[in-house]
């Protein structure tokens, strides 16, 4: 007990938020250790090398079956998804928009390199050269490794540094991996949409992260810890694009053909259904039958979590469409009754509710995909069909239906075990003092890393300026923020419509 008291007492001690050295430091060198690594180990494959010329002409293969054409339309969605989407559904905190935006573009950076290799040391290592052979599939793998740590980051939004970040990515990516190869290779489980190896793995080691980093002096931050109304606007812009985009992310590395097209269609239908649920209960629990954006923003895309698993499967439309209805009501309810719950007696302050928006749909979406795969039938899929969307080929060619749903269910659980065991892990490692984390009474603020205007609020008046010339130049300014507010979003919405533009121009 002497030792623990001691270590919870050096990890009490007071903060120093200035990272001038340890933030370049750890950007330089680990960037550096992934250019040697890369450097050893990293080449293209046999679609991205100059020898696809010749591997076209003895396969009787042409330009246009390169996996690229069929893939780069996906990974442009998830791309998006990664540093639009979650970067902007979290710029919902009033003075952390910086933060949220630009350490969700630092993770995500770093976290792809170090997915490339950790990755591709499980799944495309070449064993006659030892080397790891990368492509735009490879590309959409990083994206979804790197998705999980960002899930984690929201349970820690505003609480921590920089470096800390950087330290919960290389762990998380690393694994990520781990449990990846081992519900997709060993225990051959189906996971398309990654409900359970990207959003309850992500999930659960946020929570668990920030279980370990629990701050009991956290309310003296309660003023910044909420919203105003241009910050839930540009939260709700997040919202859209991975609304959006959902349907490329389930579907992105499924089977070409029939595969792919039933996954995008099962989330489209989801999401659909989860909007309008989410929208009931918001309602029905809110004073005279308000909306909470909180649950607009976030439960809404609850659906598309929870029918990631079985998106390839026979789900049937309205098997999507009551997996979105399911999601809404309890990714709402976790928002009122659950996150409050679990701050006050279980000591998890969850800053994104990273709770009701990815680990709850994850293991309902883990649950779905075991009864979907356990009731696959040959009279539904077909013979053929069974063995295609199951992967029952080679070692798992005699595997039954029944017997894949239990293995979908131990997935799920290695997903869990290591989403909790590696985030406690972790979360010890981030508790000790030389981090620069904030203080309790300045978290949920960007002024700590980033060189932000203070608040209007906070700006001491001139001596002898009056107060109605100071009520006059305050007016002035909101007028002048709330016009540049409107301009930044016409701004913004432009690019979306370039993007897609872009984009139609590129397919055709």
């Amino acid at each position: 007990m002497g030792a623990a008291q001691s270590f919870r007492e050096l990890c009490d001690r007071t903060k120093n938020t200035n990272v001038r050295l340890s933030l370049p430091a750890v950007c330089i060198v680990w960037q550096t250790a992934m250019i040697i690594l890369f450097g050893v180990f990293i080449r293209y494959n046999e679609e991205s090398d100059t020898h696809w010329v010749e591997y076209r002409k003895e396969n009787n293969l042409s330009d246009i079956q390169n996996d690229f054409y069929f893939r780069y339309p996906s990974f442009q969605d998830v791309h998006v998804m990664i540093f639009v989407g979650f970067g902007f559904l979290m710029t919902f905190l009033q003075r952390y928009s910086f933060g949220a935006v630009g350490f969700n573009f630092l993770i995500a950076a770093f976290g792809l390199q170090w997915a490339l290799l950790m990755q591709g040391w499980f799944h495309s290592l070449d064993y006659t050269d030892g080397k790891i052979k990368i492509g735009v599939e490879n590309l959409i793998n990083a994206d979804f490794c790197v998705a999980g740590c960002l899930i984690a980051y929201g349970a820690v939004l505003g609480k921590v540094s920089p470096v800390q970040l950087l330290v919960l990515t290389l762990f998380g990516i690393t694994l990520f991996a781990v449990e990846e190869y081992i519900i997709l290779d060993l225990i051959h489980a189906k996971d398309a949409g990654g409900s359970m190896v990207i959003h309850t793995f992500g999930g659960y080691y946020g929570l668990s992260i920030s279980w370990m980093l629990y701050r009991p002096n956290l309310d003296q931050s309660n003023r910044l810890q909420s919203s105003v109304y241009h910050s839930d606007v540009f939260a709700m812009i997040g919202t859209l694009f991975l609304w959006m985009f959902w349907p490329s992310f389930n579907s992105a590395i499924t089977d070409h053909g029939d595969g792919q097209h039933r996954a995008a269609i099962n989330t489209y239908l989801a999401l659909a259904s989860t909007v309008l649920t989410t929208v009931a209960v918001s309602s029905l629990f809110q004073k005279h039958g308000k909306l909470d954006m909180v649950h607009i923003q976030n439960s809404t895309l609850a659906g598309g979590v929870a029918v990631g698993t079985a998106a390839e499967f026979m789900l049937m439309p309205y098997g999507s469409l009551i997996v979105g209805f399911c999601c809404g009501i309890i990714s709402t309810l976790g928002y009122i009754f659950l996150t409050p719950f679990m701050e006050k007696y279980l000591k998890i302050q969850d800053t994104c509710g990273i709770h009701n928006l990815h680990a709850m749909p994850g293991v309902i979406g883990g649950i779905v995909g075991a009864i979907t795969a356990a009731a696959a039938t040959e009279s539904v899929y077909g013979a053929e069909g069974l063995r295609n969307t199951f992967d029952f080929e080679g070692e798992f060619a005699d595997r039954s239906t029944s017997k894949q749903g239990g293995h979908q269910a131990a997935g799920l659980c290695v997903a869990i075990c290591f989403g909790v065991g590696g985030g406690i892990l972790v979360g010890f490692i981030l508790r000790l003092p030389i981090w620069g984390d904030p203080a309790d009474d300045n978290c949920f603020n960007d002024e700590p890393y980033w060189e932000a205007t203070p608040p209007q609020d906070k700006m001491s008046p001139k001596s002898g300026t009056i107060n109605s010339l100071n009520f006059s130049l305050h007016f002035v300014s909101l007028k002048m923020f709330c016009f540049t507010s409107i301009e930044h979003i016409i701004i913004f919405l432009n690019l979306i419509f370039f993007f897609f533009f872009v984009k139609t121009e590129f397919i055709i």
